[in-house]
Order: structure tokens, then C-alpha cells, then sequence
């Protein structure tokens, strides 16, 4: 089992800049890859990117050069920089493990003035 902890959503303006964090424990030796989903209101959840163990990164066409996804052992982080309203959402960590697939509780990020 693998648990996860998101931090650093909240409130900021257009053009702003937000930084993500998730603190994965448990069976943290199991990781393959770690990930950025979001879920806008009334919208299905979206990949925003996501990084592998050997550090291949994949990001979303709508934050490609605006956000950076990084790793440091069981911790993963979302740099969001350029900030619009359209990145509002509920932002989710995901983990892929050998024994499976979990989630954070979610962290909200609203983009407005």
C-alpha cells in the first residue's frame, strides 16, 4: 500500500505561480511512476504529467512550458507557473506501484482575479 499527501493549492491571479507537492509512505519501493491528474468542474479527469522512475517526463498540451514535474525519491512536485483560469481544478497525485494504483485526497488550485 501506498499513501499519499498533497500540499500547496490555494488561490492566486492570473500569471501567478503555484507549487505542488505530494509525500508518498508505505510501500514507497514498489513506485514506477508518479503523476499529475486535475478535475475541473463538470469536466472529466485530464493527465496534466507525469514522471517515471528513470525520469521520462510527459506533460498535457495545455501546460506544456508552464509547468514542470519533478521527483525527489518518494516526493513528487508540480511547479505551475503562467497560471490561468482554465487551470482551475481539484489537482490529484497518482502513483503507479507494483501493488497498484492510488490517489491523494486532492488539492484545489482557483485561478482568479
Amino acid at each position: 500500500q501506498v499513501q499519499l499527501v498533497e500540499s500547496g493549492g490555494g488561490l492566486v491571479q492570473p500569471g501567478g505561480s503555484l507549487r505542488l507537492s505530494c509525500a508518498a509512505s508505505g510501500s514507497i519501493f514498489s513506485i514506477n511512476s508518479m503523476a499529475w491528474y486535475r478535475q475541473a468542474p463538470g469536466k472529466e479527469r485530464e493527465l496534466v504529467a507525469s514522471i517515471t522512475s528513470g525520469g521520462g517526463r510527459n506533460y498535457a498540451d495545455s501546460v506544456k512550458g508552464r509547468f514542470t514535474i519533478s521527483r525527489d525519491n518518494a516526493q513528487v512536485y508540480l511547479q505551475m507557473n503562467s497560471l490561468k483560469p482554465e487551470d482551475t481544478a481539484f489537482y490529484y497525485c497518482n502513483v503507479r506501484a507494483v501493488t497498484g494504483t492510488y490517489w491523494g485526497q486532492g488539492t484545489q488550485v482557483i485561478v482568479s482575479s
